[in-house]
């Protein structure tokens, strides 16, 4: 997540409060997907933005997980998202959100 995208979400938390907030993420792989989730609950594991040291405890999501996907219109989930999951390992996307909210839910 880069130093603007950090900053964005930054001022989200501060006009919204980060519990009217869930993040939605469309990394392509389990490691990208990790890497924002930790940002964006954790705090920028890098040190290097806005986020550093910064425990925002958003909840994060992919837009490949069955719950995000039961939410969306099929006819347009499948027009948006339909070539990514067919594309992408979404067993391991999945999982690896499942880890890093530690729920392993679906």
């Amino acid at each position: 997540m880069d130093l603007e995208g950090q900053s964005q979400v930054m001022e989200a938390v501060k006009n919204y409060g980060a519990e009217n907030l869930v993040v939605l993420l469309g990394a392509p792989d389990g490691a990208g997907a990790e890497i924002f989730s930790l940002t964006l609950t954790e705090g920028d594991p890098t040190y290097a933005g806005p986020l550093a040291g910064v425990s925002l405890g958003l909840p994060v999501y992919h837009i490949l997980e069955p719950v995000i996907k039961e939410q969306v219109d099929p006819k347009v989930y499948e027009e948006q998202v339909g070539i990514m999951e067919l594309a992408l390992d979404v067993d391991a996307v999945v999982s690896t959100m499942e880890r890093v909210r530690g729920d392993g839910a679906s």
